[in-house]
C-alpha cells in the first residue's frame, strides 16, 4: 500500500512591485470636463455726474416808467395791458390801433413795441402757480403782480393771422385757434430790452 504523498504546497505569488510613479503627466481632461476659468467682472460702471440745477430765475424789474424789464429772457414789458389802458378790448382786425398808438407816442421812449409772441407771452405765465394777479373780475391767474392789477388774463400773439385766429389764455398758458375772426382779446405790449432809448 503506497504512502500517501502530502499535498503539494501552492507556489506562494509574489506581490508584483508596485509601478515606479511616472514622470509623464496624467492625461489631459478632455476638453468638455475642462474647468472653466472664472468669469472676468465687467469693469465697474463709471458714476453719472450729477446734473446741474438750473439756476433760479431772476426777479422782474419794476423800471419805474411803466414797463417791467425780465432779465431772464432780455424782453421789456408794458407794466399795463390794452383793458388796463383803453377800457375795451380788440379784434384782430384792429389790434394794430393799439399797438400803433404807443409806438407813435413813443411810450417809455421807445417806438418798437408790438404783440409778443407764443413763445414771448409763455414767459410771463407762472408754471409753479406762487405767482397770482388779479384780473378785471377780481380772479387771480398765473403772472407776477409786478404787472398792474385789474387786466386781462390773454393776449393776442404773432402767430394770429386774418386766416387763423389764435389768441393766448394766460390763465392756462395755452394759446387757443378760434373758428372766426369775431374774437376779443386784450393785448399785451413787449421789446427787446437791450435796444437803446430814442432821443428826443
Amino acid at each position: 500500500m503506497e504512502e500517501a504523498k502530502p499535498p503539494e504546497a501552492e507556489p506562494v505569488k509574489k506581490d508584483k512591485p508596485a509601478p515606479e510613479a511616472s514622470a509623464e503627466k496624467p492625461a489631459a481632461t478632455p476638453a468638455g470636463d475642462a474647468p472653466k476659468p472664472a468669469a472676468a467682472k465687467p469693469p465697474a460702471a463709471k458714476a453719472k455726474p450729477a446734473k446741474k440745477e438750473a439756476p433760479p430765475a431772476e426777479p422782474l424789474v419794476d423800471n419805474g416808467d411803466g414797463t417791467v424789464t425780465d432779465p431772464n429772457s432780455s424782453l421789456m414789458w408794458k407794466q399795463s395791458d390794452a383793458w388796463v389802458d383803453m377800457k375795451r378790448f380788440y379784434t384782430w382786425a384792429d389790434h394794430k390801433e393799439y399797438v400803433d398808438k404807443f409806438n407813435k407816442e413813443k411810450f417809455a421812449g421807445y417806438e418798437d413795441w408790438g404783440i409778443p409772441s407764443k413763445a414771448q407771452a409763455i414767459t410771463l405765465f407762472d408754471k409753479s402757480g406762487k405767482k397770482q394777479l388779479m384780473d378785471k373780475n377780481g380772479t387771480l391767474y398765473p403772472i407776477d403782480p409786478i404787472f398792474e392789477t385789474g387786466g386781462a388774463s390773454n393776449t393776442w400773439i404773432t402767430e394770429c393771422s386774418d386766416e387763423k385766429i389764435i389768441r393766448m389764455d394766460l390763465k392756462i398758458g395755452i394759446d387757443t385757434p378760434y373758428p372766426t375772426q369775431e374774437v376779443w382779446s386784450s393785448m399785451r405790449l413787449v421789446r427787446q430790452a437791450p435796444a437803446t432809448k430814442e432821443e428826443g
